[in-house]
């Protein structure tokens, strides 16, 4: 359904996406997971062909490169920054993308239908709730029923409440038979949606796997950020690599996503290779619907592990 062989570009001397490969057969859920700068907007954008890029990408056997409108028809996408009329009734939005994507008037009923917006035709966008946007953004992408959809970070914006919402229609997108490829920071959304897992770090792809893989025991997940001494970042990720964790470095520090019972054992690993931890934050350290994802959370046992 895709397949990306070699893709990568450059901003510059900045190279944003470089050298990744995969392939994604129809019906499959992909997860490109990274933290914010890992390249996931850009390589998303490469393979829609918005950007032009080296390396080839096919769509359905179609190559974006020379036939991108066609290839992009097959899509579904859902962008990270969502861009309505405020004033426009949701209804009349979506009678207007039927227009616009030259299809029946009756398919802007059915895809309110599908994520489950029903009932709210007449209200106006500035009164919907966040993940009420994300799902109209959602039903928009789904109304010339497209057999892939592509997501960036679909529940960045949003509280715990619209993250629920939003993961639950995309669920059961995936059920359906849909295509699924999306960007995610969020470990729980990588469990929940995800078969096949790229983790992306400076626009490459450092490990190519899936959720069960990274978190075996189906667990709540909880993501560390983890300061370490002596300018030894890249050693201790690929020190935690080799232990199985999932990792990935950013301007902030080292992010390790761990069950959350397992909070001390990349403590542990670095330690017993003589990497010191200055600092530590547990990051969302509460399920999904508990908390506010801009609330830390420091965790007493992780603070007894560096005492």
């Amino acid at each position: 359904m895709i397949e990306a062989t070699g893709v990568t570009k450059s901003f510059k001397r900045v190279r944003a996406v470089d050298n990744v490969s995969f392939t994604l057969e129809e019906g499959d859920s992909l997860a490109l997971w990274g933290s914010n700068g890992a390249g996931k907007t850009t390589l998303i954008r490469c393979l829609l062909g918005v950007f032009p890029c080296k390396g080839q990408v096919k769509i359905n056997g179609i190559d974006v490169r020379r036939k991108g409108k066609h290839a992009r028809s097959l899509v579904g996408y859902v962008p990270q920054e969502l861009a309505f009329h405020d004033d426009a009734r949701l209804g009349a939005s979506m009678l207007f993308f039927a227009r616009l994507r030259r299809v029946d008037p009756s398919r802007a009923v059915e895809s309110l239908e599908r994520v489950g917006l029903t009932g709210h035709e007449h209200k106006r966008v500035r009164d919907l709730s966040g993940g009420m946007k994300q799902r109209l953004a959602l039903a928009i992408a789904l109304i010339a029923d497209p057999p892939i959809v592509v997501l960036d970070e679909p529940t960045s914006n949003l509280d715990s409440v619209g993250r629920g919402e939003v993961v639950e229609a995309l669920r059961q997108l995936r059920s359906s038979g849909k295509t699924i490829v999306f960007a995610s920071h969020r470990p729980d959304e990588v469990v929940s949606l995800a078969r096949r897992v790229l983790i992306m770090e400076q626009g490459r792809v450092v490990r190519d796997t899936t959720p069960a893989a990274l978190w075996p025991d189906d667990a709540p997940v909880v993501t560390m950020r983890l300061h370490i001494n002596g300018n030894r970042e890249q050693a201790a990720a690929t020190l935690l690599r080799e232990a199985g964790h999932a990792v990935h470095l950013n301007r902030s520090g080292l992010l390790v996503s761990v069950e959350r019972h397992r909070k001390a054992e990349p403590i542990s690993v670095l330690a017993g290779a003589s990497i010191e931890v200055r600092d530590f934050e547990v990051l969302d350290d509460l399920p999904l619907g508990e908390r506010s994802p801009d609330e830390i959370v420091i965790s007493k046992n992780m603070k007894e592990a560096l005492t």
